[in-house]
């Protein structure tokens, strides 16, 4: 008889909705909510979670953020739950808990990003604004 258990890591993205300013790089974008966790397998079939954390990646610079975990679990059973930055507690991404000191670069026209120290938008020729 054989007995698969096994144990590993799992992150899984949540559904909210809020726009808000980055307070790192100044750009008006969404917050992607997301929960990691460490689960049990029993053959390859998730039987229990522990170790739930919840966290914020911001889409224009990357910067992420640990959630409080009331808020976090409220969003992940679905309540509409308004993030504010007393929830937020910044733990990494290209500007926060990164040595990087490069500067990112935003095309208005496309959207493009780069850190490269381009004048000009490679994809549309557009200039480059710095964030």
């Amino acid at each position: 008889m054989f007995l698969m258990i096994g144990i590993t890591q799992g992150r899984k993205d949540l559904a909210h909705d809020q726009l808000v300013i980055c307070t790192q790089c100044g750009s008006y974008e969404r917050y992607q909510v997301f929960m990691t966790f460490t689960q049990l397998l029993l053959f390859f079939i998730p039987c229990f979670r522990w170790g739930k954390k919840y966290f914020v990646r911001m889409s224009c610079c990357g910067a992420v953020y640990e959630l409080n975990p009331e808020i976090g679990q409220r969003i992940a059973r679905g309540e509409e739950v308004p993030i504010g930055t007393a929830d937020l507690t910044l733990v990494g991404g290209e500007y926060g808990g990164s040595s990087t000191t490069h500067m990112r670069k935003r095309c208005a026209a496309c959207g493009y990003q780069t850190e490269e120290d381009y004048h000009y938008c490679p994809m549309c020729g557009a200039p480059l604004s710095e964030h």
